[in-house]
Order: structure tokens, then C-alpha cells, then sequence
């Protein structure tokens, strides 16, 4: 595949890359790509949760329960 860029992008791209963040301008695109990924993920699960009925209020015992089971499941980790 190959991409051309306006004059202006290809050096926001180049500037990337020479301050260390990246090693070439692919792994600079590549990671573009996978936060876009990521960002479309998140919005589809945001707008699936949002077309959803509501199941219980997010009081303090809700949050409450929420901890309970991540201090169990850490446990489980620990031991395994």
C-alpha cells in the first residue's frame, strides 16, 4: 500500500518520527490506524450502551459491588 501525503502532513509525519516516538513513518501510520480502531470500538460499545434499558442505578453499592469483584478476581490471579 502507499500513501501520498500533502507536503505539510508528510513532514508533521517526518517530525514524528526524527523526535524518537517512532521508528519509521509506517509504525507512525500503524498506530494511527489501531487507536482509530480503538476509537470505534469505544464509540460502538458507548452508543450500544446508550440503546440499552437501564438495569440498576449506579449508587455507592453499586460501585461497592464492582470492587468486590475485582479484589476477588485479583486474588484468583494471584494464586494462579
Amino acid at each position: 500500500m502507499n500513501i501520498s501525503l500533502p507536503d505539510t502532513l508528510k513532514s508533521f509525519v517526518d517530525e514524528q518520527v526524527a523526535q524518537g516516538s517512532y521508528g519509521t513513518s509506517s509504525e507512525y501510520v500503524r498506530e494511527l490506524i489501531r487507536k482509530d480502531q480503538d476509537r470505534l470500538q469505544l464509540r460502538g460499545l458507548l452508543l450500544a450502551g446508550a440503546a440499552s434499558a437501564p438495569v440498576a442505578p449506579a449508587d455507592p453499592a453499586y460501585f461497592e459491588v464492582l470492587r468486590d469483584r475485582v479484589r476477588k478476581a485479583a486474588k484468583v490471579g494471584a494464586r494462579g
